[in-house]
């Protein structure tokens, strides 16, 4: 009956398709059906991910992947350890931090001299932080009115380099700046960003918009009032052509480090009052992007602004849009939605709504505008779609607006000869996947307009970056529930194809008979609830101390740590066909985590959007604590993801919560997220360790 129902959707969905789609989105499969659930795996890698961001697959299927407090993790798939690759020190206001990383193109291909990792991070700058000492005062948050000078020391960066990857870290040391982007910060929001590459070279980074969109009605933010902070008026950056936020940027990286300016952008090098990186403008929060290195198409996810419904007076309600770009264009933000939904010129200052926006001749009169004030035509993304049904696409379904742009599979025949390949099928070739954050689902695009379910029965945990590796298996890195910080359901996990053996991988588990204390700590570890869906024998191999190193084959085992630090003890299984798993157990000596308590405000706590509420945090550590070091985020929570505000110091204090203009917190799903976090100072011998908390206040009228 499900495959019925399926079957009749995705018919619809292909009358209704437009030819762009249609025409642009890969060769793919004429059959009606692709191939069943149950011919594919979810294999976990990493289920200690910290809060993650984005990933890389290397040419020998390891995997790179970030979190946004700094942390690089990398996967070693022989023997299943997952080490840290790197730690940058990152400014972590609202949602800045570490946000992407690549490879360069020529990675792995015996040059050393190519031997590239990009990322585009925050550097923390001189950047205003909280201070403990004045608990009644946020020094780290941006005024919301002023003159420049009150701006002034907010403005910031995000910073694009590359750095040497040594073999299994990379080192810092190395560093080449490639490209700042100019941020506002110490206020919300936007400031995510993506790399690609395409077949020659060509480097893309998307950029948000870095605009705070919560005090225009979930519409075009596009407050130009005197002394109101720049950061409220999207027309300084993403309408801006000569500015690079909100964009998807392209430019050529040198062997210094310095790029040069390809053909094909948006503004011929040159021209005044643009930036010739520019490759596509007037985007919102192209969060994640990919390019498709057998046809040059770069398809771009972009996400929505939160009005619920349409208002005359404002403009159309949220738009997801998701866009396949062969050319330089103007995408419309903050004056359309889409090329065919204008917003409407409305005036901040007097509450008067003006006439819409010409989407074929947009005009930028921003007093914030450094750029051209005619802009180029809007071009219409190939998908758009907001909360409820599409009429045009259907197959999309209902719920949150959270678009990303996933990759397009290559099949290769020659990653089906091994001997347990995990090689998607042909099914998919050339087809790309949309992924859904707030709808935890995936899509794939085929050329003859079908918008099809990817494994709907699998579970994708809030997906937050996906590639194929070259084993041709779908890597994913999943968010989980919850609000910047590792969620329990966070991890990386690799999808696999097992249609052509039939052979799945085995499922591992480890459990030690104490997790912490002090040298020399003898541990107990067992393998005991460890299945292989196939019912094969198992081999069985422990690595306690995770130097590459086999310490037992038993599926019991005993070892003793004679040094203190963090070990994260793994167990990786192998079956009869060469199918391994692995999975750990953290253990920790000499040091212990820190336990972290929010004891004011409580969950489910009752208030008001805009009330100051007063917080007290409970550290309990084996080492002295410093309150300096205890920050707490809040985050405005809508639906099932949020937006971080500002951070505050200290185990006492206050936070001005904000109010979120044009919702409804009985009809739009909000709350108020506060979740503290406190990292010890370790020492000689030990990493330092970390603890959060979380509670969810609910609003009141």
């Amino acid at each position: 009956m499900r495959t019925r129902t399926a079957i009749a959707a995705l018919t619809a969905a292909a009358i209704l398709m437009p030819a762009a789609v249609a025409n642009a989105t890969g060769s793919g499969s004429a059959a009606v059906a692709p191939p069943p659930d149950d011919q594919f795996q979810k294999v976990t890698l990493n289920d200690n991910p910290g809060e993650p961001m984005d990933l890389a697959v290397l040419p020998d299927s390891r995997v790179l992947h970030t979190t946004r407090t700094g942390v690089v993790w990398l996967h070693d798939p022989k023997t299943g350890l997952n080490t840290q690759a790197a730690r940058l020190d990152v400014y972590r206001h609202d949602e800045e931090g570490l946000q992407s990383i690549a490879l360069s193109p020529g990675f792995g291909k015996g040059s050393k001299a190519d031997d590239w990792v990009y990322l585009y991070y925050s550097p923390p700058l001189n950047t205003p932080i909280d201070d403990p000492a004045t608990p009644d005062v946020n020094e780290g948050d941006a005024p919301t009115t002023g003159t420049p000078a009150d701006f002034a020391p907010f403005k910031g960066l995000i910073r694009l380099s590359r750095f040497r990857f040594t073999g299994a870290t990379i080192d810092l040391r190395t560093e080449q700046r490639v490209l700042d982007v100019p941020v506002d910060r110490g206020i919300c929001c936007h400031v995510g960003g993506d790399i690609v590459f395409d077949a020659g070279g060509n480097l893309y980074l998307s950029t948000g918009d870095d605009t705070n969109p919560f005090s225009s009605g979930g519409y075009a933010p596009i407050d130009e009032r005197p002394g109101q902070n720049p950061a409220f008026d999207a027309q300084r950056s993403a309408g801006n052509t000569n500015d690079l936020r909100g964009k998807v940027l392209r430019i050529k990286v040198r062997a210094d480090g310095s790029y040069m300016i390809p053909r094909g952008n948006l503004f011929p090098s040159g021209t005044a009052g643009t930036r010739p990186e520019i490759y596509a403008m007037g985007l919102r929060n192209p969060f994640r992007i990919e390019l498709n290195r057998s046809t040059g198409d770069l398809y771009v996810g972009d996400y929505s602004p939160d009005a619920r419904a349409a208002d005359p007076l404002r403009g159309p309600a949220g738009t997801g849009k998701w866009a396949l770009i062969r050319k330089a264009g103007n995408y419309g933000w903050p004056y359309c939605a889409t090329a065919r939904l204008p917003y409407v010129d409305y005036d901040f200052a007097t509450g008067a709504s003006g006439a819409k926006f010409d989407c074929a001749a947009p005009v930028n009169e921003s007093p914030h505008n450094t750029g051209l004030r005619k802009l180029p035509p809007v071009a219409q993304p190939d998908v758009w779609y907001s909360y409820g049904p599409s009429a045009e696409f259907p197959a999309l379904g209902t719920g949150g607006i959270g678009p990303m742009a996933g990759p397009a599979y290559h099949f290769d025949p020659r990653t089906t000869r091994g001997r347990a390949p995990v090689a998607w099928p042909k099914y998919f070739d050339g087809v790309p996947l949309f992924y859904e954050w707030t709808r935890d689902y995936v899509k794939a695009f085929h050329r003859d307009g079908r918008i099809e379910d990817v494994l709907p029965s699998f579970v994708f945990d809030n997906p937050m970056d996906m590639e194929f590796g070259p084993d041709g298996a779908l890597y994913v890195l999943e968010y989980g529930d919850g609000y910047f910080q590792e969620n329990p359901d966070a991890q990386l996990a690799r999808y696999d194809y097992i249609g052509y053996t039939g052979n799945h991988t085995p499922i591992p588990a480890a459990a030690a008979s104490v997790t912490s204390g002090h040298a020399p700590l003898t541990v107990r570890f067992t393998s005991a609830g460890t299945t292989d869906p196939d019912g094969d024998r198992l081999r069985y191999a422990w690595d306690f101390n995770a130097d590459g190193t086999v310490d037992s084959r038993s599926p019991e085992a005993s070892y003793t740590f004679r040094t203190n630090g963090l070990y994260n003890a793994t167990l990786k299984v192998t079956d009869t066909a060469g199918m391994s798993a692995a999975t750990s157990v953290r253990i920790v000596v000499g040091n212990a985590a820190p336990v972290v308590e929010l004891v004011r405000p409580a969950e489910g706590q009752a208030f008001h959007f805009g009330d100051v509420v007063e917080f007290e945090v409970r550290i309990t550590d084996d080492q002295p604590v410093d309150c300096a070091n205890v920050t707490v985020d809040y985050i405005l929570g809508h639906d099932d993801h949020g937006h971080p505000q500002t951070t505050a110091r200290g185990c006492t204090g206050s936070i001005q919560t904000t109010e979120p203009s044009g919702h409804d917190p009985e009809t739009d799903h909000l709350t108020g997220v506060f979740v503290a976090g406190y990292t010890d100072p370790g020492g000689a011998d030990l990493p330092p360790l970390t603890g959060s908390d979380q509670v969810v206040l609910q609003p009141t009228r």
